[in-house]
């Protein structure tokens, strides 16, 4: 399982830990991930997804999963969220 969000696309990065004297030594920043169960109300059923915390207040800021990823786009959606992403944009071209 790869250290990488699956609805923004955040994984992980490196830098240097630096000490007192300034001598660098690699360090990996790594993303801060959750495993979390999101409602879908588009599909009318829940969705396990591994996201970053940061993901996830902006889902609770856009007004949900389905309004998320329908503004999102396809690059950094792992496999799952994009077809995901077509199952809730075909049910709502149906529903329209």
């Amino acid at each position: 399982m790869s250290r990488r969000c699956e609805l923004t696309g955040k994984g992980v990065l490196t830098g240097h830990l630096v000490s007192h004297s300034n001598h660098k030594t690699k360090r990996r920043f790594l993303p801060n991930l959750c495993n979390v169960t999101l409602l879908s109300d588009t599909l009318g059923r829940s969705v396990r997804l591994r996201i970053s915390a940061n993901a996830l207040r902006s889902v609770e800021h856009r007004g949900g999963l389905d309004a998320f990823l329908i503004k999102a786009g396809e690059t950094d959606l792992s496999q799952n969220a994009r077809l995901l992403k077509r199952e809730i944009e075909k049910k709502l071209a149906e529903a329209a």
